[in-house]
Parts: structure tokens; sequence; C-alpha cells
């Protein structure tokens, strides 16, 4: 009975073997197709251009209104009310319940539908040859209306930061799914070896959603955004410890890459091929990132102008200035995140705050890719996950959650410049004309990038997945 079982036992053991040998050596496997599919190469290969770079250039479905983007991710939900869409009808209902027509079906995320509504605490006045309303406390924006396209009409389905964040930045509400700045890069590539081709920089305290905002989700990992610190080293452990100098870093590596490019030929994993370039961005990043963050060389009057008081320190405007940076190098995607307009209560004084930290270096930003010959093929995109409602929360001075309605502007990149689109109703709570749904705004930002939104998909777990799933219209009014 033991023999019997000992034989049985063998020859189970001799087909994994075999089956292990068939997927792990022929190549023709799932794992020899997907790395194929990745590398462009056959297994084993010893030439290609897109396996010593994965992220090499690439070109677009049809050609291109922008090359790079510069997305300004303003966490928290600023209140479109209190800065983009003057509402007078809502001033003189202030302290007022809202007209129960106007609530039918709707459920709020945290308040009582029913509250009184709150009226505008700040002032609005045309700006530019445009005429565009812009509150008083956007001096600056101000100053660049002619240049951004202001959409009133933003719609999202999500009611909370977490969901809402993630769905502006993955077109679901989902984890899991790859970001904006993933499906860029993954379509275009990178024009620069010395950086990652999707940085993030943060200041504030972070997102609710975390890493998923910029994530590649089920796209390989070398997609994803690379978050650069503002203080010390730009990335964790970038510097070599004592002892350890620039030659043994570089043997190190290239025994390190021969080991792996031997286990990428045997097993076939994508994400081996993904480890080497990482490995090797990293050692780039030794030099490339330490001169990134230094802006030393920046002049007194480009401080000045973004509102930088110490070069040193951590903040928003500095953020901003290594936006354009960025940009300058060849970064395909750079990603900032600011979360502090969450104003259940303390309105007035949180819009102040928030505004005066960063109304200045967000225009100051595309003033300078202007001047630099930059604006007209970055994307520059400001906004929030969703908007604020009219009705008050916090005894006299918050707003609640609102996703019906909500602003964000744009600039560069093929966008109109000195446009408003959209409007809502008298008090700022529905979309009455254009609306633009989160898929919408997507699909028209891919279309700027060059390429069509439905055909830019990647195969995972037997179907093909696009940043906008499967809604989304491209928003040709709001394009030159």
């Amino acid at each position: 009975m033991n023999k019997a079982l000992c034989n049985t036992d063998a020859s189970e053991m001799e087909k994994r073997t075999k089956r292990r040998w068939f997927f792990g050596e022929c190549g023709v496997g799932l794992a020899g197709m997907a790395t194929q599919s990745l590398l462009g190469k056959e297994v084993g290969s010893e030439s290609s251009s897109i396996e010593a770079n994965p992220l090499a250039a690439k070109l677009p479905h049809f050609p291109a209104k922008a090359k790079r983007v510069i997305y300004m991710f303003q966490a928290g939900a600023p209140s479109h009310l209190e800065l983009f869409d003057n509402k007078p009808e809502l001033t003189k209902s202030d302290g007022k319940l809202p007209p129960r027509e106007l609530l039918a079906g709707y459920r709020a995320a945290f308040i009582n539908p029913n509250s009184t509504l709150l009226g505008p605490k700040f002032k609005f006045e045309k700006h530019g040859q445009c005429g565009m309303e812009l509150s008083e406390v956007l001096p600056y924006t101000a100053k660049i209306a002619d240049d951004i396209c202001l959409v009133r009409s933003m719609q999202t389905d999500a009611v909370n930061h977490a969901p809402a964040q993630i769905m502006m930045n993955t077109g679901s509400q989902l984890f899991g799914r790859p970001s904006f700045g993933s499906w860029s890069l993954y379509g275009l590539g990178s024009e620069c070896e010395e950086l990652p081709g999707f940085v993030v920089l943060t200041s504030a305290k972070g997102t609710s959603g975390g890493a998923s905002n910029y994530g590649s989700g089920f796209l390989p990992t070398l997609y994803g955004g690379t978050p650069l610190r503002s203080g010390g080293d730009a990335v964790l452990y970038l510097s070599n410890p004592k002892g350890f100098d620039a030659t043994a870093q570089r043997s190190s590596l290239d025994a390190i890459n021969r080991l792996n490019t031997l286990s990428s030929t045997e097993v076939g994993d994508p994400d081996i091929g993904a480890r080497i370039h990482s490995y090797e961005m990293a050692y780039r990043l030794q030099t490339s990132a330490p001169e990134l963050m230094d802006l030393s060389k920046e002049s007194k009057e480009t401080l000045e102008r973004y509102g930088i008081k110490d070069a040193n320190e951590s903040s928003y405007a500095r953020n901003c200035l290594l936006a354009r940076r960025l940009a300058e190098r060849g970064v395909r995607f750079v990603q900032l995140f600011h979360e502090v307009w969450d104003q259940h209560g303390g309105l007035t004084a949180g819009i102040k705050t928030n505004a005066a930290d960063t109304d200045r270096p967000s225009a100051a930003l595309v003033q300078d890719l202007r001047e630099r010959g930059l604006l007209d093929d970055t994307l520059v995109i400001w906004g929030g996950e969703f908007g604020r409602t009219p009705m008050v929360q916090g005894g006299n001075d918050g707003r609640d959650h609102h996703n019906r309605c909500f602003s964000m502007w744009f600039a560069g990149g093929g966008f109109k410049r000195g446009y408003v689109h959209g409007q809502t109703d008298d008090f700022g709570f529905n979309v009455v004309a254009d609306p633009v749904h989160v898929h919408d705004l997507n699909a028209t930002l891919m279309h700027l990038l060059g390429f069509d939104h439905t055909r830019l998909t990647y195969r995972f777990q037997g179907r093909d997945f696009r940043l906008t799933d499967v809604h989304g219209n491209v928003q040709k009014a709001l394009l030159l």
C-alpha cells in the first residue's frame, strides 16, 4: 500500500514538474506571453530598447495638444460658493429653509438637508478681458483669468472624501484601479531618464484616499507615482551610507541586475523587468534628485512670485515651483496633493487661510509656464473631489459635502482661455446647463494627450479596463 502511494506520488510529481517546465521554460505560457507583451520582445532575447527602458516615450493615437500634466489636487473639496460660483440669490436667502422641491430625493453626507441656507462669505468681481467672476480671496487667480478655463458644472458620484478622491483620480470609487497619472505614463512613456515619469508632491496632510490616488493599480508597478519628500533625501535612503562609494554602488547594482535578468529569462515575470528599471532609476536619482530639489539657483524674483519665504521649507508654494522644474526636465505627470479644504465649520477663516496659501503659487505656476513657453503643451489642472452644500453645517459657518456640482479650472494643453463653462441653479445646488461628469473630464484629458479614451486599455482578469470604464464623452466645448 505504501509502495503504491509512493509510486502515485512520484507520478504526480513528474506531471507537476513537466507542467512547471512547460510554463516556465517554453516562453509560451501565461507568464511568457505577459512578458512578451510588456517588453515587446521574445523572452530571452538580448536586444530590446523597450526592455532597456520600459518607460521609453511612445506615440499616442493621434497628434496631441498636451505633452505633460501638472495636477494641483485640492483635497478636502474647496467650496465653489466661496471661490468660483457667485450666487446673489443665495445671499438673499441666507438663514432661510431651502425650497422643498429643491431637496426632493436628496441625501446629504452628514447634515439634515432641511438645514437653512448659508449665503456666500465673500464678494465676487469680474476680471480680465473675459469678465470672469471670481472671489475676492483669489486676487492672483484673477490675474490669470484670461489664461484659464473655468468649469462650474462638474459632477461626481461619491459623497465622501476617500471614494470621491479615488474616483477623481482613477475613474472608480473602488480601490485598486490605475490612476490618471499611471494611465498617462502607460500610454505615453517618459521623456526623462533621470527622474520618474510620474512624480507626487504632498503638502499639508496628504489625502484621505492615500496612495490609491496615484498608484498603478493592476498596471505594472513601474507606472505608479513616485512621492518625493520635501525634507532630507527626496526619496528615503537615496544617499549612500558611509564607506559605500559610487563605484561600489555601481558594481553592486550591476551584479543584482545580472541576477535579475537571468531570473527574468527563466521565470518570465514582468515584475522583474520593473524591478530592474526601478533599481536603475534609484541610482540615477542619487544625482538628479538633489539638483532638482535645490532652489538656490532660482532668482529672488521667482521665489517672490510663488510666495516662497524659505526655499528649504516644505510648502505648497515650493511644490508648485518644483512642478515647473519637473516639467522643464521632461517629467510626464506631476501631481500636487494639498488636503486642507474640508470646512464643515470655520468656513470663513478656513477659506481665507487656504486661499492665501494656494492662490498665489497656483497662479504663479501658470504665469511661469507661459513665460517659458511650456504652457501651450502642458495640461494644468486645479480642483478637488467635490463641492460644498448651500446649506449650513457647524452652527452658522460650515458646509457639508456636495457632489451634484462643483468647480475646477484648467490652463494650457488645448483648453480654451478666458472661458467659463456650465451653469448651476440660483443656490449652487444643481447643474442646469452643460454638466461635466468626472468620466467626461477624464475622456477630455485623454483626448488632449492624444488618446481615444475607449482604446487606451489594459486587459486584467479577462476584461479590458480603461480610465473612463464604460463611460465618458469628450467635452469639445472646452477645447480650442
